[in-house]
């Protein structure tokens, strides 16, 4: 006899002692639903929320709120990472907030990189040069030098 007849005949089999002895993985419990599970689009599509596009200028006025209520370092810093993650670079007056909250919390080396941000963001050094130019009143009030005047050995762009 063949392993494939022996193997038919054992799944063809009505008594239990030929067949295998099927026991739940789990208890069952009383009340004990299985879910259904949904593909994947479905899920994410309930999830997702339906909310506009934010437009530069909410996003200005969003950030100069947050750099406004700033009380230490930790979120000064927080602030800058999320606003300098965005696919654009944010405004002078959302900059200009900045510098004024790290000056309020006496944090130098963060109104600093907020110079070294701009420029990492910039897509070419004459746009650096059009916000240092902005910037230059705030920068000479608040008494802020560029890391270029600190370290002018080091390369820039």
């Amino acid at each position: 006899m063949s392993a494939s007849s022996i193997f038919r005949i054992t799944s063809r089999a009505r008594t239990p002692a030929l067949r295998a002895v099927r026991r739940p993985i789990a208890p069952k419990r009383a009340g004990f639903v299985t879910p259904v599970y949904k593909s994947f689009s479905s899920t994410a599509r309930q999830l997702s929320d339906s909310h506009g596009e934010e437009t530069f200028e909410e996003f200005t006025a969003r950030y100069e709120k947050e750099f406004e209520n700033v009380t230490d370092v930790f979120e000064l810093q927080r602030n800058l990472n999320n606003a300098f993650a965005y696919d654009l670079v944010p405004s002078p007056t959302v900059l200009i907030a900045a510098l004024r909250a790290a000056r309020r919390i006496n944090d130098f080396p963060t109104a600093i990189r907020v110079f070294e941000g701009i420029k990492a963001k910039v897509e070419n050094p004459s746009q650096y040069e059009e916000y240092l130019k902005e910037l230059e009143p705030i920068r000479e009030e608040l008494g802020v030098p560029l890391r270029e005047d600190i370290y002018p050995d080091i390369n820039s762009f």
